[in-house]
């Protein structure tokens, strides 16, 4: 189906049609129209036009006002202070404008006429560690984005660019090879084994590597063998990535999140390039020897002592840095995946690096008018006290004791509230709740701030919460389910009580909202949308009786507006990988 126009575009559309009429020698004019307290819209483009044209804008405003046709779009329109447009709707075109989302499966979300190819670099654990509190963010900002930008008709290939290689590896490797049993468990182990099992060999290797100085030679001389591609120490260094993938796979599955494996391409993914890639960097002039080392030079990064700070590509030693790893990595992903956009939702800490990195590939051209990368940089997570997150004894929080506790606390909440539910169903929703209040809580603030993880605020029923927006679902089910023989119907002819108005209006702006998500990297806005649109439903709900409604058409218009209502938190709660439950 094609687009439904918003009844903002429209109104612009039409403004800007009587400003040209009135003023064809202002050219192309935006009316600059914006939702207002004072109507349903403002527009206060005749002021700025007016001074540039050096008129009165309230003359002009007048002018336009009567070359806006009368038809059933605008209810009222007044010119206000100086040359202000206050502009109300009329109730035949909110239902009318409504009626045309919901009879489209996308709610009337166009697919985006800038629509390429962005290659994503998010949820990047490291092989053979536990994963923390520290990794929750890049997945779930980066699970979201992906939704998102899928959803507007973006090409989307994801990449999990996870540590698996460096010299750690020598020592676990050397240390599997002297006892080779460390890592056998049965077929089908769960993660929390894969895990228990890595934990136990990585602790046990470190203490005889610090213990050992023969152990710590031997340990040196694996790496080598490793980087050389001794076949060997690559069929031990698999095994560690495959242990580790079960542990990772274990812990997205919770998080609801479906990872593929082939999207998983690690460091070790470019070692092939490493070497080609400093040749070309030093060829061309971008990069040059410093002290042995390959080194990129900027003017504006500099040390305390005021003395430039390069990005290290290759070390003196001959070993290669994180530098050239990401520089490789834009390679592969420009050259092969043909990438418009790389977008990286790395940690603000690692902001300098990426600039770094990405003014490099842009100096020998990598990186160019028509490929841009982006970093969606996040802040950290914090305890309730506002610092870093950690536990009592001062270490990381692991992330799955954390998603577990969340899961018991929703648990809770859940059974409260539950009426006719099982208890397999509790648990089912239990999770559902608790994931989706640890992903909401992160989503709904702006990635680039850091914010504090409390569950007993994530798991509440009140406030801007998932939990809200999950059980204002519910609730809308819940009528669903009780209207029998009435249905949805949209019934234009009907006027709106003021709450109906404001919940149409605020619908409406559905497609506007994924598309702003979508260009600014926002999945906050969309949370922000949903939270308002979960509020003013409850207002509808309190003021306006949908099943005893005064007459049977009043019933069905008002259904109508409950099950739009109930699709567009669906729709939106699923773009920031939430799930809606039926019944809570």
């Amino acid at each position: 189906m094609a687009s439904v126009p918003s009844l903002a575009s429209t109104l612009d559309q039409r403004i800007t049609d009587a400003l040209s009429a009135a003023l064809p020698e202002a050219g192309a004019v935006d009316p600059l129209l914006r939702r207002s307290d004072r109507a349903d819209f403002q527009a206060n483009g005749m002021l700025a036009l007016a001074k540039k044209l050096k008129g009165n804008p309230r003359e002009l405003a007048a002018k336009v006002v009567e070359g806006l046709p009368a038809g059933d779009l605008i209810k009222e329109i007044e010119v206000s202070g100086p040359g202000f447009l206050n502009i109300t709707v009329s109730d035949e075109a909110i239902t009318r404008t409504l009626a045309a989302r919901a009879a489209d499966d996308r709610l009337g979300v166009p697919f985006s006429e800038k629509a390429g190819t962005t290659v994503i670099d998010w949820a990047q654990p490291n092989v053979a560690k536990e994963m923390h509190v520290g990794h929750l963010r890049s997945a779930v900002i980066g699970d979201a984005a992906v939704k998102i930008l899928e959803f507007t008709g973006e090409k989307v290939i994801s990449r999990h660019h996870i540590g698996d290689w460096g010299t750690q590896f020598g020592m676990l490797i050397q240390y599997l090879i002297e006892h080779p049993h460390e890592l056998d468990h049965k077929e089908g182990a769960s993660g929390e084994e894969a895990m228990s099992n890595l934990n136990r060999l990585y602790k046990a290797a470190r203490a005889l590597f610090d213990a050992d100085a023969e152990f710590k030679e031997r340990a040196r001389r694996r790496v080598v063998d490793l980087q050389a591609g001794d076949e060997e120490t690559l069929a031990l260094w698999q095994k560690f990535v495959d242990e580790s993938k079960i542990y990772f796979y274990s812990v997205f599955e919770k998080l609801d999140m479906e990872i593929l494996d082939e999207n998983v391409v690690g460091e070790s993914g470019y070692n092939d390039m490493l070497a080609e890639t400093c040749r070309l960097l030093e060829e061309s002039g971008v990069a040059v020897r410093s002290e042995g080392a390959l080194c990129v030079f900027f003017d504006d990064v500099k040390g305390p002592d005021g003395n430039p700070v390069p990005l290290i590509v290759q070390k003196s030693d001959g070993g290669y840095g994180y530098a050239a790893t990401d520089l490789s990595a834009i390679r592969d992903r420009v050259g092969n995946l043909k990438a418009d956009t790389l977008l990286y939702v790395v940690d603000a800490r690692q902001s300098l690096h990426f600039k770094m990195v990405f003014e490099t590939a842009r100096r020998i051209g990598w990186l160019n008018e028509d490929v841009h990368a982006v970093q969606l940089a996040f802040g950290t997570v914090l305890g309730k006290d506002g610092k870093p997150f950690k536990t009592r004894e001062g270490e990381t929080v692991r992330l799955v004791d954390l998603l577990d506790e969340a899961i018991d606390r929703a648990g809770a909440v859940v059974r409260e509230k539950a009426r006719d539910l099982t208890e397999e169903e509790i648990a089912e929703r239990a999770a559902q709740v608790g994931i989706g209040a640890v992903k909401y809580a992160d989503l709904s603030t702006s990635a680039a701030r850091d914010y504090k993880f409390d569950l007993d605020q994530m798991v509440s029923l009140n406030g801007d919460t998932s939990v809200y927006l999950q059980y204002a679902f519910a609730r809308i089910q819940s009528i669903l389910r009780k209207a029998g023989e009435a249905g949805p119907v949209a019934r234009p002819e009907l006027p709106l009580a003021p709450a109906e108005r404001a919940l149409g209006l605020h619908l409406d702006q559905f497609a506007a909202t994924v598309a702003e998500a979508a260009a600014e990297y926002a999945p906050h806005k969309m949370a922000g949308y949903l939270y308002q649109l979960a509020s003013l439903y409850t207002t509808f709900y309190d003021q306006c009786p949908v099943l005893k409604a005064e007459s049977p058409e009043l019933v069905e218009n008002r259904l109508f507006l409950c099950d739009l209502t109930a699709r567009t938190l669906h729709q939106g709660m699923a773009l920031l990988g939430i799930r809606t439950p039926e019944r809570l």
